[in-house]
């Protein structure tokens, strides 16, 4: 594996790092259900799971 020749200095890695941040997830309010999730991600609401205002699947019971 290759390793660096010589020592990186604490401002070298201090200004690679000013990049890394912390984003806060974006949010949305469904239209159908009015549910806040996150973006373009399928969310449960009731045993029903949605995405873009639509039922895509339903929760079935194991009820005997």
């Amino acid at each position: 594996m290759p390793n660096p020749k010589r020592r990186h200095s604490q401002q070298r890695s201090a200004k690679r790092r000013t990049h890394y941040k912390a984003v806060a997830d974006t949010l949305s309010t469904d239209s159908a259900t009015g549910e806040v999730h996150l973006r373009h991600r399928a969310h449960w609401v009731e045993n029903k799971l949605y995405y873009k205002g639509k039922v895509v699947l339903e929760k079935q019971s194991n009820a005997k």
